[in-house]
């Protein structure tokens, strides 16, 4: 299975100024932008922040924090506002892997191309 990695521009509306742009693993399995906690600093305050439980890959279950909100551009597509979701993660080889979860990627208007091993853009979005 190949793996997708896009660019995505990430600001704090609460805190004008503080922003990153970083490249995620798009991952269909994750709900939210799920980043470090490591990196959460870097961010400012957040208008609103809350502890959740999540269920992992593993079937443990952990606790995250939800912060927001938060304007998310990823590269190629249009700019939504939401939240992200921090979680204590491992650095692999010293650098940690952001997650793109399905939540943006359907606001945004991306599909995962499970042979080209990219994004594309959805012709039109749902509304039924």
């Amino acid at each position: 299975m190949g793996r997708i990695v896009t660019t995505v521009d990430i600001e704090n509306v609460s805190d004008s100024g503080t922003s990153m742009k970083l490249d995620a693993l798009v991952d269909t399995g994750a709900s939210y932008l799920t980043l470090p906690h490591a990196w959460k600093e870097r961010f400012g305050k957040f208008s609103s922040e809350e502890t959740v439980e999540l269920q992992t890959a593993t079937q443990e279950i952990v606790k995250g924090t939800v912060c927001g909100p938060v304007k998310i551009k990823v590269e190629g597509f249009r700019a939504i506002y939401n939240e992200i979701l921090f979680l204590d993660m491992k650095p692999n080889n010293g650098e940690y892997e952001p997650l793109l979860g399905y939540i943006a990627l359907e606001q945004c208007g991306a599909a995962v191309d499970m042979i080209g091993h990219r994004l594309l853009p959805v012709k039109y979005m749902d509304v039924k």
